[in-house]
Order: structure tokens, then sequence, then C-alpha cells
């Protein structure tokens, strides 16, 4: 990056900071940009996804979790906000018990009414890329 703004100093009294020199410079500018945002976006998607990965190991290693809950991101916006709903419902709850004195430690079930639908889904999801991974072996 250093390298490159010398290079732009050094390049403009060369060409007399003239319009196509700006036009060069700026057009440059804008593919580096786009490069770097791409970059950040790339390496963004791939922390992202070793994170979820590692949630969705935990989420599966703890016994009594809901594995419903795993691949939630794949879900819709109404359904993951259903399923916030019963979690911020159980947290107000746990809250409410501390101001009594009481402990926010338990371990009760949390019945979520969409999970059979979100299995369900799921379960969809899953057929659908099954069928397209064969769909694809056959073409080739």
């Amino acid at each position: 990056m250093v390298l490159l703004i010398i290079v732009w100093g050094i390049t403009g009294p060369i060409f007399g900071f003239s319009d196509t020199w700006q036009l060069v410079i700026n057009t440059g500018t804008t593919i580096i940009t786009f490069l770097m945002v791409f970059l950040i976006q790339n390496t963004q998607n791939r922390d992202t996804g070793a994170i979820q990965t590692k949630l969705d190991e935990l989420i599966r290693a703890i016994e009594g979790a809901h594995n419903a809950l795993l691949d939630l991101e794949d879900l819709d916006e109404s359904e993951i906000e259903h399923i916030r709903r019963d979690y911020r419902k159980l947290a107000k709850e746990a809250r409410s018990a501390l101001k009594k004195g009481m402990s926010d430690t338990d371990c009760r079930e949390v019945v979520h009414k969409m999970e059979k639908k979100i299995d369900e889904k799921v379960e969809a999801k899953v057929d659908q890329k099954e069928k397209a991974k064969r769909s694809a072996g056959k073409v080739h």
C-alpha cells in the first residue's frame, strides 16, 4: 500500500496531474478497493462458517440440547424470530427468578412449537441437496 502511494506521488508530476492521470489513479483505486472488499468478505464468510460449525458441534455434543437448532441459519427470518422469542421469554423468566432470589441455572426443556416444522424443512433441504448431487453425478 505504501508502495502504491509512492508510485502515485512520483507519477503525478511526471504526467502533470492531468485528467487522464487522475482517471487512471481513480480507476486503480476503485479496483483495489473492490478487491479488498471481496477479500475481506471472503475471509469473514470462511470465519463465520467455521464458527457456525463449532457452534453446531457444541449443540450436538451437549446432552439435552435441541438438535433442531443445528443449521439454524438456513431457516427463514420468521422461523428464526419465533425461536428467538422463545429464548427471550426464557431469559425474562430467569431474570425475574433472580430478582426473587432464586437460581437462574435450571435446565428445563424449552419447547419450540415450530420444532417439528423446522425438522421437516431441514430434512426437505437435505433431501433436495442429495437429489441435486445425484443429478449432477448422472450428468457427468
